[in-house]
């Protein structure tokens, strides 16, 4: 009975070589080895094996038995295997293959799918998934290490990342076309506090630059809001009439062209701020990781909502 798992590859190429050239000393010059070290890899085979695995043929070179030839085919087998793995290290080690995980926060899943199938167009063999989730949720990944880099406006101070501008992320107020403040220029604070703001839920980097904002112009007094889940409802409720809303001009851009809503005057807006590549400082990066973060950075923003 064969015992497989205690064969080597320095065994079966001396029995590769021994077939190709036809004598020991010819295998032994080609491996650079001995005549009796050949014999002994031999040798040790066949007993693993449990039989022979070649013969002397009519002119005296060795050739194979019918098990001999079994073991040979195997070997081809795993020279082949053995050159692909080479070729997908080496890949792997260059950068040309592997796989990276993009967070982004919820406001930029209107542009993060054209940008994936960039990355996709520009590098087939890195699989890039993309997860979206609200600001919260995207630095608990940061923070759990589940992502590789990810895409977000104003960087967390924990966990300590790197962080690389990629372009403009202006916020403005949106409003029916038909709502009472669609012709002021600009509404004041009081005009815009004694609306209803229709809000994402806690932990959204939107509503905390909405509170901010709210509580900057009306010096702390209270406002009215409703929250909702997405910024889809969002924008189906503005423009039904039911409030206004502090949002990412990104997220509204064809609203706004086809005139379903509009963006209010008022001083302090639009609010300016800006989209960042985010990586873990303290993070391995991959080769891939490497070439996708580069890549991103070199659109210099192109990808972003015009």
């Amino acid at each position: 009975m064969s015992r497989i798992d205690a064969l080597t590859l320095r065994q079966l190429r001396a029995l590769r070589a021994v077939v190709a050239k036809g004598t020991l000393t010819a295998a032994a010059h080609d491996l650079g080895l001995s005549p009796p070290a050949i014999h002994g890899q031999i040798r040790t085979l066949e007993d693993l094996m449990g039989g022979p695995l070649v013969q002397k043929g009519e002119h005296g070179a060795f050739v194979t038995t019918a098990e001999g030839q079994a073991v040979l085919d195997a070997e081809a087998q795993i020279a082949v295997a053995l050159e692909t793995c080479a070729r997908r290290v080496s890949a792997l080690q260059n950068g040309q293959s592997g796989s990276v995980v993009l967070g982004v926060v919820s406001t930029g899943k209107y542009f993060a799918p054209g940008l994936v199938a960039l990355l996709g167009e520009a590098f087939p063999d890195i699989e890039v998934t993309l997860r979206v989730g609200n600001r919260d949720a995207i630095i608990a990944a940061l923070n759990g290490r589940s992502l590789d880099l990810a895409i977000m406006g104003r960087p967390p101070r924990n966990p300590p990342v790197h962080a690389e501008p990629l372009g403009p992320h202006p916020h403005i107020i949106i409003a029916s076309p038909q709502h009472r403040l669609a012709e002021a220029d600009p509404a004041m604070p009081d005009e815009l506090l004694s609306e209803t703001f229709l809000a994402r839920e806690e932990g959204s980097g939107t509503r905390i630059l909405m509170s901010r904002f709210l509580d900057r112009i009306g010096d702390g007094q209270p406002w009215r809001m409703i929250e909702m889940g997405t910024n889809e409802t969002i924008k189906q409720a503005v423009i039904a009439g039911l409030g206004i809303a502090l949002i990412s001009q990104h997220t509204v851009t064809e609203e706004l062209r086809w005139g379903r809503l509009i963006a209010l005057q008022a001083i302090g807006l639009p609010i300016q701020r800006s989209w960042y590549l985010l990586r873990r400082e303290d993070a391995q990066i991959t080769p891939a990781t490497t070439r996708i973060h580069d890549y991103i950075v070199s659109l210099q923003g192109s990808f972003l909502p015009n």
